[in-house]
């Protein structure tokens, strides 16, 4: 089968010829209809998070349907639609118990310590693949497990109450999931901060008010200031991972406000803790991956239509390694147009 893999850090992602993997007990075959290229995926091909053992396949957003089974499969059957959760947890430690599988003590994520979906086939565990509804297209079913399952999973840290403001920074694949599933969740508004025009325009159909990041003109912790009458939002999720929009989303805070920070960064943010933190009675909140038990919900969300996911795929590629790294390449120019684009095997 073909299979775009990682063999080195800081070099080109390569397109390689493997074995289709067979389903061990307990596992399921899955036929990859889509596989999501996410900003991690940029920043593990840029060693800012190590991926191991190389080479790897990458890929963690994954959709398709299962072709074979194995032994001691009890729910699936070869023919059933299915995305997948990213997490190979043990399900018996203390993390796992407690639904706190991101920490599970041997647990490994597909597609950065485990062959993921930028191939045509891939074997996982049965607890893993999560029912895909006929409604959902397999490239939405495919986001939907990061960058929605992401955003929705730190709307919920965040504790977001009904009537409670909110802003997102950062209005990419991640962001525009959480614009809709913040009003979802009883927002009463939210405000959608980024640099690129089109982005903005996008998050406003679903209802955000625009926050433009301009170069020598109002912050947008003070626009949000302005536009909230001075009180600014409960909640404020940072999906960029800048210092800079950190310490903005900070800033935006409302007394016992609560800032989420999702985007990755190996830059410290400044934090002036008496008038940004202490004062207000603010909360600093990381937000990791996302739960299993999350899924259902959510998946449901979007079949009824209230995450709709029509806009968040730009465009669909296919297993080609050039056309791939010629996607994270972009990726890495912040204000790229891309929302999310997606592998579509041939």
């Amino acid at each position: 089968m073909k299979s775009i893999r990682m063999v080195a850090v800081n070099q080109p992602l390569e397109l390689h010829d493997l074995p289709v993997p067979i389903p061990q007990e307990g596992q399921v075959l899955v036929q990859v209809r889509a596989a999501g290229i996410c900003h991690s995926d940029a920043h593990y091909r840029a060693g800012v998070s190590p991926v191991y053992p190389l080479p790897l396949t990458l890929g963690h957003e994954i959709a398709g349907v299962v072709v074979e089974t194995g032994v001691n499969v009890t729910r699936l059957k070869p023919g059933d639609r299915v995305c997948l959760h990213y997490l190979l947890t043990c399900g018996e430690c203390q993390f796992c118990i407690r639904g706190a599988e991101q920490f599970c003590l041997t647990g490994r994520m597909l597609g950065h310590h485990a062959d993921g979906g930028y191939a045509e086939y891939i074997a996982v565990p049965e607890r893993n693949a999560v029912p895909l509804p006929d409604e959902i297209p397999f490239e939405q079913g495919a986001t939907l497990m990061c960058a929605s399952a992401t955003a929705f999973h730190a709307l919920r840290k965040s504790r977001l109450q009904g009537g409670e403001r909110v802003a997102v920074f950062g209005v990419g694949g991640l962001g525009l999931s959480a614009v809709q599933l913040a009003f979802a969740l009883g927002a009463l508004e939210v405000c959608a901060v980024d640099v690129n025009p089109s982005k903005l325009e996008l998050a406003s159909r679903y209802g955000a008010h625009p926050i433009h990041a301009y170069p020598n003109k109002p912050s947008p912790a003070e626009q949000i200031r302005q536009l909230t009458h001075g009180e600014g939002v409960g909640v404020a999720l940072e999906m960029i991972g800048l210092p800079q929009s950190m310490e903005q989303a900070l800033r935006s805070l409302a007394v016992f406000g609560r800032l989420v920070i999702v985007g990755i960064s190996s830059q410290p943010m400044q934090i002036n803790t008496y008038q940004h933190l202490l004062g207000p009675e603010a909360e600093l909140i990381g937000s990791n991956d996302h739960l299993l038990a999350e899924l259902p919900l959510l998946i449901e969300l979007a079949r009824r239509g209230d995450l709709d996911l029509s806009d968040a795929v730009s465009q669909t590629v296919p297993l080609d390694a050039a056309i791939v790294n010629h996607v994270l390449d972009d990726m890495q120019t912040f204000g790229s147009d891309a929302i999310r684009t997606v592998i579509v095997p041939g």
